[in-house]
């Protein structure tokens, strides 16, 4: 079947689509909602431009959408863009890497119902230290581009996910209940290499914004 994954260059959409080219789907393409709102319900925003250089690593075409990033009426923009995917790549259903969000799984599979489409979903309730080893295991490389919860701070832009990370995260989870995978927002990821590439991303630099207890990093890419 062919399918079209919704893609933020995150650990979770990645692994997503890498989960469901094992299983024997056909990546058909990518689909990227660009928010306007750092504060978007549904949509990963740190360095989301850059999924263009993922799609290009993983020699897959892009379906890319501006959104305004009103709560509810971003869905509108989502569903513009899946259309899209249909149209222009054949897709018959939609992967994501919704973990634990309600709120999110319960739109996506509105639209695809909506749409006639299968909405598939690999990592669902899936054990999130688990999550984590697999993406070790599967040679992931990824790295925090993105926190908003205390006591995370500047100091973790950049890291990468490894036992240590596992380690650390373990600790703030038992002790503020930090969600290990980032599911509560916690967290922003970007993969800079993965099975599905055919070459790793380098970073070149980045910009760093933010406060207290809340960053982001734009990453430069090359």
């Amino acid at each position: 079947m062919k399918i079209g994954v919704l893609f933020s260059g995150g650990k979770d959409s990645t692994f997503a689509a890498w989960l469901a080219k094992k299983q024997g789907y056909e990546i058909s393409c990518l689909i990227s909602i660009i928010s306007e709102n750092p504060e978007s319900y549904m949509f990963h925003t740190p360095s989301i431009s850059k999924t263009r250089k993922q799609a290009e690593a993983m020699g897959l075409p892009l379906v890319v959408k501006k959104t305004s990033g009103i709560k509810e009426a971003e869905l509108l923009d989502l569903e513009e863009a899946i259309r899209i995917a249909v149209k222009n790549h054949g897709i018959k259903g939609i992967v994501t890497g919704a973990v634990e969000s309600v709120y999110q799984a319960s739109r996506i599979q509105n639209i695809c119902n909506k749409l006639g489409l299968e909405c598939f979903n690999p990592l669902w309730q899936k054990n999130q230290i688990e999550l984590l080893q697999d993406l070790i295991k599967e040679r992931f490389r990824v790295i925090v581009t993105g926190v908003s919860a205390y006591p995370l701070n500047g100091s973790w832009l950049g890291r990468e996910i490894n036992k240590e990370f596992i380690s650390d995260i373990k600790k703030l989870n038992e002790k503020y209940q930090i969600n290990p995978a980032g599911e509560g927002g916690e967290f922003e990821t970007f993969v800079l290499e993965c099975p599905l590439f055919k070459q790793p991303l380098k970073v070149t630099g980045a910009n760093f914004s933010g406060e207290e207890n809340s960053w982001r990093m734009e990453l430069e890419l090359k």
